[in-house]
């Protein structure tokens, strides 16, 4: 069985892709408007349930849209209801509204041509809770090292933008001879004073770049490239895209989609450039005859383990279990690398941060003792 996918190259390329980690960028929404991956969860979760109960599609949608508590979120489900009515089916209504997917478009298509729904909105459930994991993991590895760098420099900022001109008066007053640590702090701290705005015109600078650039090919290379690098983060970073690439694979094999029809869909729905570049790689290698687990062991971004829990799944014909079994083994390993990365990054800038201050404060208070003598 096979499924017909080339109607998805005729998106237009202008379009932003699906942010499948959405971890800390689109999927935060400060007034809450976004139809995010929790309430993701919670829609194919209930859906689910609902279907297995035994209702029927149109009467499990208002149900579930008369329990939103968001006027948004009561249209979008209105919307997919009109839609149901009008006559098209679950996929193309949710074609319709922006806040889904091709992934999930093309999931549920699928699920409906297979008659597996019931399934597949259970397995779309699972894969959002997955997801939802990820961040949290994510958010607590990063979010206490965010607010401590966002701390320290706005110290430093303050330090060298009132304290050390204020003691460099106190020096120059008494004509103090100063170290020459202080002498460097002080010329730092004026040249500070002078170009500071130079600083925060080049950080909105950068924003903008990236706002511009970020869907650009040579850009996603470059960006992906230097975070591989990245001690432990690269690594922490890569777990997560296989691991998203592993529950996709999981999903769309549960729903009878043949191995290639899926890597073509995963590789539309990870935009993660390197994971893209080895998919289309892995995807020409099963059409010149290779096999999965032969065409992935050639590509770095994969584990050797994977290659040869693949073949074994290939040999046996186990490929849904031997995925979802990776999806568990990535899941844990995410969960233990990022209480190591919080538990390795945390000390390491407060160390380097501490130091700094520690370096402004010794510079300004090494004078002091001539100070005294000098008022003495």
């Amino acid at each position: 069985m096979a499924f017909q996918l080339d109607n998805t190259n005729k998106t237009k390329k202008n379009e932003s892709s699906f942010d499948v980690d959405s971890l800390l960028k689109k999927e935060i929404q400060i007034f809450g408007t976004s139809f995010s991956n929790k309430k993701k969860e919670a829609f194919y979760t209930e859906l689910s349930v609902l279907l297995h109960a035994g209702l029927e599609l149109k009467d499990a949608l208002e149900l579930i849209g008369e329990e939103q508590r968001k006027d948004i979120d009561k249209k979008i489900f209105q919307n997919i209801v009109d839609e149901l009515i009008s006559g098209k089916n679950l996929s193309e209504a949710i074609k319709t509204q922006k806040y889904f997917s091709e992934y999930e478009y093309y999931s549920l298509q699928i699920g409906e041509k297979t008659g597996t729904l019931k399934k597949v909105t259970g397995e779309l459930g699972v894969f959002y809770q997955r997801k939802n994991e990820q961040r949290r993991l994510v958010m607590n590895a990063l979010s206490y090292p965010i607010v401590v760098i966002c701390t320290a420099i706005l110290a430093v900022f303050f330090m060298l933008r009132f304290v050390v001109p204020m003691f460099a008066d106190i020096f120059k007053q008494n004509k103090v001879e100063l170290p020459w640590i202080t002498q460097q702090i002080i010329a730092l701290s004026n040249t500070f004073e002078k170009y500071y705005w130079i600083l925060f015109l080049f950080i909105i600078g950068v924003f903008v770049f990236v706002r511009v650039f970020k869907n650009k090919d040579w850009y996603k290379k470059a960006y992906t490239s230097f975070l591989l690098k990245v001690p432990f983060v690269g690594n922490f970073v890569r777990k997560i895209k296989i691991a998203q690439f592993t529950q996709a694979i999981t999903l769309l094999v549960s729903a009878k989609v043949p191995l290639l029809n899926g890597i073509q869909i995963t590789e539309k729905m990870i935009d993660f450039y390197p994971l893209q570049k080895a998919l289309r790689k892995v995807e020409q290698n099963i059409l010149l005859g290779k096999s999965l687990h032969q065409s992935i062991k050639s590509e770095s971004i994969f584990d050797p383990k994977m290659s040869s829990l693949i073949k074994v799944a290939e040999e046996t014909n186990q490929v849904e279990t031997i995925f979802n079994r990776l999806t568990y083994q990535y899941t844990k390993e995410i969960e233990h690398q990022s209480k190591m990365l919080s538990a390795t990054v945390e000390p390491l800038i407060i160390l380097v941060l501490g130091s700094i201050v520690a370096v402004i404060l010794v510079a300004m208070y090494l004078p002091m003792f001539k100070l005294s003598t000098v008022i003495g």
